[in-house]
């Protein structure tokens, strides 16, 4: 053993070895334990040290699993369809799918250096026909199943990436890829009935071992609400308005109506004189995308001219169009009644319309300075005066009901998916349009359906998909009437392969089906997720759908994806995500090579709560390196100086085991390395005045480390005198009766002041201690005793006068 610390040499020896003899054996009749990572898109820019930080954590996991006995599948892949490929490709002037070849090779050695237990021969790539063709036979299943379906619509446009966008891909109205404002755009597209799992995929959070954190980001997302649609019939018309509202309570303080842009009615009702001035609103509020209509301060409208009736009291009702409404929650219609919700309130400052208090907080109307949306006491409201609001918003909808003018519902905020991109390089969508047919599925014998190589990539200005210029690959013939017909040129959104991927990694080389039910048996549900928390709404929502939908047509027999999820936080540089632009990336490559993956992997876990985002410090992996350096030379000086083991030693290792194992367990990694460091001191301390330090002492040491630092657990495990590796022990095991100390130390005050300490048995009686602590103070004690206090296990107060 050399008396350096030589990581280079060290790793390099190690990673030969695992290759020719991996540490976690396949095929065994052993527990499993599915621990899988977010699969990265190739980016060309590669990883940084804060992409290291989740996969350190689950290969960290992984490998304590192999050391409790477990077969672990810990696979990885790369989701390389969609924009960010795509925009990367045609800013650098390269083809799609050179570019993504090119950042996968770069990544994965990259991902390599982490030296992870990855099964490289489960690797998946969703850009490989092999893994689209099922992709592309998962849709053709929801068309099957009416689950799919083409809808002409207004959608989030980003006029610089030239694709329609999903609402969670349009935050704040801006373009979360390139940060473009995002306009509306008409556009025929596919969609996928998400709706249709609504309640599901709410009611099955419970089921999950997640963050309460994601658990409500999609509770709120998915925005079950309940209410009441309520007809207002339009004044000197036949025609009514059915509006959506979740306060049916207040339905005597309506006093105007707002419509969204896109209601079909305003055309119908619009006065003439207001005719010129809603079609500009109208067209204007088209350009605009829902999540800015929602965020806008400044509250914009205009009056249709038009009136609706009450149908409560008879009152006329104005009808105004705001784009703060969105036509598709609810019934693109709202009363509003701004004595008691923000937004109406405001909308009447603005606009002059009147304020009519329905609910008072003691019974008696007040002047309103803004809107009270606090319960309280019915006033103004008719039959229901007097009543608590509470009581009335059960009794209002029964009311309405009876009289035939409303009833009661339930609605949810979640829309359906828009499944359909105008861009290349995606899954082409497995359709066929025929003028005797229709649209037909491309049979299963015809799958996978090829992206076409071409020279023209890059997203056209009319919002078609650059496939729809590729005559000979659009002109087909119709499988069903063998007719002419011409293929879907959309593709599919970037969340289509990662929807199901965990799956394909059970069973990745299968080419009958998606993966073998005895595969998906032994391995699915996954039992780790860990990822970043920014896919909480978007790609969780969207693998549970697809499980569901895949559970419902008798596909897999669970109906969850992940039993638990771990959401690592980011690590920051200078105050800000790590950025090529803000010019603070710190490269793992340079620090792997002037620390070793080693010390890296360890301060990844110590840089602080792993759920938390920490600061990146340059200085602060010194301290790793240090300590392993510590380990190594304390293995160099005793490994020669095997002696019996001591109650001393006993404890120290037994209280390394219990500490390790709990704060593993409780997954507070941060916390295992400075308990390693703790640890170590308290052996050395104790191996130093032994003269040696026995066997088992070393064993665990190394066996305990081995998930974190496994290359130098390798190598001291085989200097202590083992051939094989360490993964082939066992995760060692504390005895409870060897934590507890023979001795404690307790503190000693004489009249509230220490003044001496003393070192008795740990089970010494009260008297024993208190006779010790006054020999302890002698002639310090002054005067008469009048008081003895005891507090077990921690101080003795001696009070004298």
């Amino acid at each position: 053993m050399s008396t350096k610390y030589n990581y280079k040499e060290i790793e390099k020896k190690w990673r030969a070895r695992w290759e020719k003899d991996p540490v976690n054996p396949t095929n065994t009749d052993k527990p499993k334990y599915y621990c899988l990572d977010m699969f990265p898109y190739p980016s060309g820019n590669g990883l940084h040290v804060g992409h290291w930080r989740g996969y350190v954590l689950s290969d960290v996991v992984s490998r304590y699993k192999i050391l409790q006995g477990y077969e672990i599948l810990h696979p990885m892949g790369w989701d390389a369809f969609g924009l960010p490929a795509e925009n990367y490709a045609i800013k650098t002037g390269t083809h799609p799918s050179a570019a993504t070849q090119n950042s996968i090779s770069n990544i994965k050695r990259q991902v390599n250096e982490i030296a992870a237990v990855y099964d490289w021969d489960r690797e998946i790539n969703t850009t490989d026909p092999n893994y689209y063709k099922w992709t592309q036979w998962i849709f053709i299943q929801m068309f099957k199943n009416g689950l799919a379906y083409e809808k002409e619509m207004p959608l989030n446009w980003c006029p610089n990436c030239k694709c329609v966008l999903a609402n969670e891909e349009a935050t704040n109205g801006v373009c979360d890829r390139c940060g473009s404002q995002v306009t509306k755009k008409n556009l025929r597209q596919w969609m996928l009935k998400i709706t249709k799992y609504a309640e599901r995929l709410l009611n099955d959070l419970d089921k999950l071992d997640w963050p309460s954190k994601v658990k409500k980001m999609q509770s709120d997302w998915i925005g079950k609400s309940y209410g009441a649609e309520i007809d207002f019939p339009v004044d000197g018309t036949d025609k009514s308005i059915k509006v959506y509202t979740t306060r049916p309570d207040t339905l005597y303080g309506a006093t105007f109506m707002v419509l969204a842009p896109e209601h079909a009615v305003i055309k119908e009702i619009t006065a003439p004189e207001y005719k010129d001035a809603m079609e500009k609103y109208v067209y204007d509020a088209s350009t605009k995308s829902n999540v800015s209509r929602m965020t806008d301060k400044e509250k914009t409208g205009v009056f249709t001219g038009a009136y609706g009736i009450n149908p409560l009291n008879g009152a006329k009702t104005p009808i105004w169009v705001s784009d703060y409404v969105l036509a598709d929650y609810g019934t693109g219609a709202i009363m509003c009644v701004p004595a008691h919700d923000d937004r109406d309130f405001e909308f009447a400052k603005k606009f002059d319309l009147p304020i009519i208090q329905v609910i008072s907080k003691d019974g008696k109307e007040s002047e309103l300075t803004e809107a009270y949306t606090e319960s309280g006491i019915m006033i103004n409201s008719g039959e229901f005066n007097g009543m608590k609001s509470e009581d009335a918003k059960a009794k209002v909808p029964d009311y309405m009901e009876e009289k035939g003018f409303g009833k009661k519902t339930v609605n949810y905020k979640l829309r359906d998916w828009v499944f359909s991109r105008q861009r290349y390089w995606g899954e082409p969508i497995p359709l066929i349009h025929c003028e005797k047919c229709g649209i037909v599925p491309v049979p299963d014998k015809d799958l996978p359906v090829i992206l076409p190589n071409v020279e023209s990539y890059k997203p056209t200005d009319t919002g078609e998909s650059p496939l729809a210029a590729i005559e000979d690959w659009v002109n087909v013939k119709c499988p069903c009437c063998g007719g002419p017909a011409k293929r879907e040129t959309n593709t599919m959104p970037q969340w289509a392969g990662s929807s199901w991927y965990f799956l394909r990694y059970c069973d990745n080389h299968n080419d009958k089906e998606l993966a073998s039910k005895e595969a998906l048996k032994k391995w699915m549900p996954v039992d780790m997720y860990v990822g970043g928390i920014e896919h909480a709404v978007l790609h969780l929502l969207y693998a549970r759908f697809y499980t569901k939908f895949l559970h419902d047509i008798g596909v897999v027999d669970f109906d969850e994806p992940f039993k638990r999820l771990f959401n690592q936080g980011m690590i920051t540089k200078d105050g800000a995500k790590m950025s090529k632009n803000k010019g603070n990336v710190v490269s793992p490559d340079e620090t792997v090579d002037a620390y070793g993956c080693d010390a890296l992997r360890m301060y990844e876990l110590f840089i602080g709560p792993p759920e938390l985002d920490s600061e990146w410090d340059d200085n602060g992996i010194d301290g790793v390196y240090r300590y392993l350096n510590k380990v190594w030379k304390f293995v160099d000086e005793y490994k020669d100086k095997i002696i019996d083991t001591t109650p001393e030693l006993e404890r120290a290792k037994h209280k390394m085991i219990y500490e390790i194992t709990n704060r593993l367990e409780a997954l507070t990694l941060n916390t295992v390395v400075s308990g390693f460091m703790e640890f170590t001191n308290k052996l050395i301390a104790v191996a130093k005045e032994a003269g040696g330090v026995d066997q088992s002492s070393l064993d665990t040491l190394a066996i305990l480390l081995s998930p974190f630092a496994p290359h130098i657990a390798e190598e001291i495990w085989e200097v202590v005198g083992h051939s094989e590796s360490v993964f082939r022990s066992t995760w060692p095991t504390y005895d409870e009766s060897k934590l507890k100390e023979d001795t404690i130390n307790i503190a000693v005050q004489l009249n509230g002041k220490v003044r001496a300490n003393i070192t008795v048995a740990a089970d010494a009686d009260k008297d024993t201690v208190l006779t010790a602590a006054k020999e302890a103070l002698g002639s310090k004690i002054t005067g008469t005793i009048v008081k003895e206090i005891y507090v077990p296990g921690r101080i003795c107060n001696i009070v004298a006068k």
